[in-house]
């Protein structure tokens, strides 16, 4: 079992910037890919960005390239969304994903079967 915890979801002004993390136990070695979406109210869970656990091959969506950036570091388990020049249209539930064993590695929620709790970022204009 795969278990997700995000954190340093909060609240900031346009411009401004936000670090997530997510903390990963269990399977850590089988992982292959891990992601980050968000869902806004009302709006279906959209992928933000994703990167290859073997590889560090990384994925943007449209709206986040050039602002925000994943990373992760394998010896702490520890998968980053360090977001930039953040937008009003940036707020919603950020949620951690992991997909275990090799294949997709992506933007498509139904590519990953493991998810965390979410971390809420809202920013203000």
């Amino acid at each position: 079992q795969v278990q997700l915890v995000e954190s340093g979801g909060g609240s900031v002004q346009a411009g401004g910037s936000l670090r997530l993390s997510c903390a990963v136990s269990g399977y850590t070695s089988r992982r292959s890919c891990m992601g980050w979406f968000r869902q806004a109210p009302g709006k279906e869970r959209e992928g933000v960005a994703a990167i290859s656990t073997g590889g560090g091959s990384t994925y943007y969506a449209d709206s986040t390239k050039g602002r925000f950036t994943i990373s992760q570091d394998n010896a702490k388990n520890t998968v980053y969304l360090q977001m930039n020049s953040l937008k009003p249209e940036d707020t919603g539930m950020y949620y951690c994903a992991a997909r275990i064993s090799g294949g997709y590695c992506g933007l498509r929620p139904e590519g990953f079967g493991y998810w965390g709790q979410g971390t809420q970022v809202t920013v203000s204009s």
